[in-house]
């Protein structure tokens, strides 16, 4: 077995993947990359199946030397990158030998980037994924300098491009669609939610990315009752009685007592989960089908 060793771990590295469906019953939620496209772009460059795990790095700042000659891309927010001090693109394929050095500087905008290596990372499952639950402590520990991760065995895939051509990941507004709902007949106008601008606070993590009011109206409730506990879905768009609403990200609780007015669709997730403390969100109504 090959593996990869870390040399900086930069400020949280996590083994993620597309996490733990199923166990909701258990009290246990799905988990698993905070940004799923990037995650499975990054497998398919290096010819990986999409679920297989990956390293997830806030902000970059990570270096790791390869053992063996190893395949790895590196996509999401968009970071430095070097190998030996030879600059290489993100969102492409990456041929390293053994002893080589892959050197991740900090990212210009969004807030995470993704290692793939070939083969994928190979720590063992915790009830069926290798993510790290950062709210339930499930999965391995986050890593640190000196750390070995173990890297599997590759499968018959293999990489049919040199680079993918993505949309970049930006420092502008980003806009997120909603579907309003189930509790928007708790608020006295729902719709004020997609007026004016919102602003992602300091407040945010893998948890859930807390919002500022910039401009627009205040969301008010119709009355201060309570709501029994009931379950919390990815995307859900919590509003406690502060008026500030949280976007719940990959480790949402699984249940809240708090109304949910809307909730961002399953795509437009992964734009929130990049989107750093300062930058504005605009909500739009997502569209109607059929």
């Amino acid at each position: 077995m090959t593996e990869l060793r870390v040399v900086r771990s930069g400020t949280l590295c996590t083994v993620q993947d597309l996490g733990r469906p199923g166990w909701f019953h258990a009290g246990v939620g799905v988990s698993g990359a905070a940004d799923r496209r990037s995650l499975t772009l990054a497998n398919r460059l290096v010819g990986n199946d999409e679920s297989a795990a990956v390293l997830e790095c806030l902000l970059g700042g990570m270096e790791v030397e390869t053992a063996a000659d190893a395949v790895l891309a590196v996509t999401g927010a968009p970071v430095p990158l070097t190998v030996d001090g030879r600059a290489e693109p993100t969102d492409s394929v990456l041929f390293l030998r053994a002893g080589q050095r892959m050197r991740i500087g900090v990212a210009s905008a969004g807030l995470r980037c993704y290692v793939a290596v070939r083969g994928g990372v190979d720590v063992p499952p915790v009830l069926g994924s290798r993510s790290r639950d950062t709210l339930a402590g499930l999965g391995p520990e986050p890593l640190r300098a000196g750390a070995v991760v173990p890297i599997g065995r590759p499968g018959r895939g293999w990489p049919n491009v040199d680079v993918a051509p993505v949309p970049p990941v930006t420092s502008g507004p980003v806009t997120a669609r909603v579907i309003l709902g189930p509790r928007d007949d708790w608020f006295r106008r729902p719709r004020d939610l997609f007026a004016g601008s919102w602003r992602v606070s300091t407040d945010t993590d893998r948890v859930g990315a807390r919002l500022d009011r910039v401009s627009g109206p205040a969301l008010t409730r119709l009355d201060a009752g309570e709501l029994p506990t009931e379950g919390m879905a990815l995307g859900a768009i919590q509003v406690p009685p502060s008026g500030q609403p949280v976007v719940f990200l990959a480790d949402h609780p699984i249940t809240g007592g708090y109304p949910v007015i809307g909730t961002v669709v399953a795509d437009d997730v992964d734009l929130l989960a990049q989107a750093r403390p300062g930058q504005r969100i605009v909500f739009r109504p997502a569209p109607a089908w059929g």
